[in-house]
């Protein structure tokens, strides 16, 4: 199997790769057209990616292209439509920066509330200026909003509580109970979040209901002087609504991500926000420690060893959680060669579409079951038809699916 890695890992973990028997092509500085060129060179089975986006122009260049890695927790930056519509599995490897993600954000509210990033730049400049940075609020006793209570949500929880914060949460998975179990005030809303906190911190996936959420009536709700903190996804929050606010109610800013970013990892950036002097901003480092893109790696050949010894690779994000169909064939057969085969070409002519199929094989691999899932039910007549059409079959029954 030929694995195409487009982005850096470890040199070890290049390494564990190749133990699985597989031929590794690992080219780290393949972006935008020069991956392309790469995947029509190369014709990988399977993709790996950290933050390069990958188009449906890509994914169609690949026939024997099969999975797709994505090296970290968000997805957005491939093209899941046109994966779905090749039957290219796209995998995820999340949970493994969580910790390196929560650092980072508390490392921006620190540097917000002392303003450590000025101190060191006047510092650097031979200026001293006890005075005017020695009127921090602090946090100690403040509220910290936390907008998402997935992995890195609940990594902040455990750091706000170690600071001595309090703690209010949104969430669409959380309630009250949950809330509770976590030590932290429950919220029905994310303004309900944001009108609490002294501090506000974005954890959430960019899905289609949270694109833009964070938007003018939550800063309208924001106390004033409170800070933002967003590490997530920058199609999050509503940057001009952001800005507004930060004109408006001198509301500070911790960004990690940024609208229209470089998609080379040095270049040159131009945002008019970048400017604020409200706004402390890192380059998208987020998951980006040794640790975590170590741990990540991890992840990343437990999904190609999974799939290269059972076809199914874990953490995907594009199949399906149920079809549509309605009725279910149970055929019980001898494990005989072609038994099946006569079975989908009955299914075939009654016009069914096969659209899960799972063939169970019972101990000493004599007797076997076919779990057929079908859009359509077949007549008594189809079924005996089946039933009759070997003598290894030994029974068969349709259910209706509820």
């Amino acid at each position: 199997m030929k694995i195409l890695i487009a982005d850096k890992i470890p040199e070890t973990k290049i390494n564990c790769v190749k133990d699985l028997g597989c031929e590794v092509i690992y080219d780290p500085d393949l972006k935008e057209e020069a991956l392309l060129n790469g995947l029509i060179k190369y014709k990988p089975d399977i993709l790996v990616v950290r933050s390069t986006a990958v188009s449906g122009k890509m994914i169609n260049a690949v026939p024997g292209l099969n999975l797709i890695i994505r090296a970290g927790s968000g997805y957005n930056t491939i093209d899941i439509e046109t994966a779905s519509e090749r039957s290219v599995y796209v995998s995820k490897c999340p949970g493994m920066n969580s910790i390196a993600v929560a650092e980072l954000a508390f490392g921006l509210i620190l540097s917000i509330d002392r303003h450590i990033p000025d101190n060191v730049i006047q510092l650097r400049n031979g200026k001293w200026n006890k005075k005017e940075y020695s009127k921090s609020r602090g946090i100690l006793g403040k509220t910290l909003g936390v907008i998402g209570t997935g992995r890195i949500g609940k990594e902040m929880i455990t750091r706000a509580k170690s600071f001595g914060m309090h703690v209010w949460a949104w969430s669409r998975s959380l309630d009250p109970e949950k809330a509770e179990n976590l030590g932290v005030k429950y919220c029905g809303n994310p303004e309900q979040a944001a009108s609490q906190a002294d501090v506000v911190s974005i954890h959430l996936a960019l899905t289609d209901d949270t694109r833009g959420l964070i938007g003018s009536a939550f800063f309208d709700a924001m106390k004033p002087v409170a800070y933002l903190i967003n590490t997530s996804r920058s199609e999050i929050v509503d940057h001009e609504a952001l800005k507004k606010a930060m004109d408006e109610k001198d509301i500070w800013a911790g960004l990690d991500v940024f609208e229209n970013e470089p998609a080379v990892s040095a270049g040159e950036f131009k945002n008019d926000i970048t400017i604020n002097k409200q706004l402390y901003g890192t380059h998208h480092i987020g998951a980006s420690t040794k640790q975590a893109q170590s741990a990540v790696a991890d992840e990343a050949i437990r999904v190609i060893r999974k799939y290269i010894n059972t076809g199914k690779p874990p953490n995907c994000v594009n199949l399906m959680e149920r079809t549509p169909v309605r009725f279910m064939l149970s055929v019980h057969h001898r494990n005989r060669v072609g038994i099946l085969a006569g079975v989908f070409d009955i299914i075939r002519d009654a016009d069914n579409n096969v659209e899960v199929m799972e063939n169970i094989i019972f101990e000493g691999a004599e007797g076997a079951c076919a779990r057929i899932q079908i859009d359509g039910r077949m007549s008594n007549d189809d079924l005996d038809k089946i039933e009759n059409s070997s003598a290894d079959i030994l029974s068969v029954a349709q259910v209706e699916l509820v």
